[in-house]
């Protein structure tokens, strides 16, 4: 029986794109994209996500890429800026299972410097039942350490437990420790999903 629902954040329960901050800096969108796919890339903010200071990743990627060490610098100076909206649907599943009698947590990459702006647009997460963020632990997703230490710390079983993320490493890692996995793309119907596991809202 399911008595566990663990929500990733960014793509999950927010919307998150960088483009949103960089689609307004450069003019060239061809450069945008070099940027973001070879400059601010997944791998240098995942930096962030395991523990790394925002100023040491910065100051580290400007002496790598000094043309563009006022674009860096902006990726925290308006970090903000690339959160967008919170899914509002899967936010009112997320209201509705802790209604229900479900247990509800949380299991995100993020840098503990930013979390608070996800925090702030989605004050839902201050009911949850527990929440691991992987800079506070200096491991990340889908690293299967970072699971361990949610099941650990709130004392879960894996196979009474729902894992949704937008990522299918992610949801691999989640699958080879014995959670049930929902793998959230864009327009997935996240609570028909949780029925065909026989999580009812």
């Amino acid at each position: 029986m399911i008595k566990n629902i663990i929500f990733d954040f960014g793509k999950v329960l927010v919307d998150f794109d960088q483009r949103y901050l960089y689609h307004s800096i450069f003019d060239d969108k061809s450069e945008m994209e070099y940027f973001l796919n070879n400059v601010c890339t997944h791998d240098w903010n995942s930096s962030m996500d395991l523990g790394k200071s925002c100023a040491d990743a910065v100051k580290d990627l400007q002496a790598v890429y000094p043309k563009y060490s006022n674009e860096i610098q902006t990726f925290i100076d308006k970090w903000d800026v690339m959160l967008g909206d919170i899914l509002k649907e899967n936010v009112l599943v997320a209201e509705k299972l802790l209604k229900s009698g479900y247990k509800v947590y949380g299991l995100t990459n993020w840098s503990i410097e930013t979390i608070h702006h996800f925090y702030r647009k989605c004050p839902l997460v201050n009911s949850f039942h527990g929440i691991v963020v992987s800079s506070e632990e200096g491991v990340i997703k889908p690293n299967a350490e970072l699971y361990k230490i949610l099941l650990e710390r709130y004392n879960l079983k894996a196979e009474e437990s729902v894992f949704i993320d937008d990522r299918i490493d992610n949801i691999e890692t989640a699958g080879k420790l014995g959670f049930n996995t929902i793998h959230y793309q864009e327009n997935t119907n996240l609570e028909e999903l949780l029925n065909t596991l026989r999580v009812y809202t």
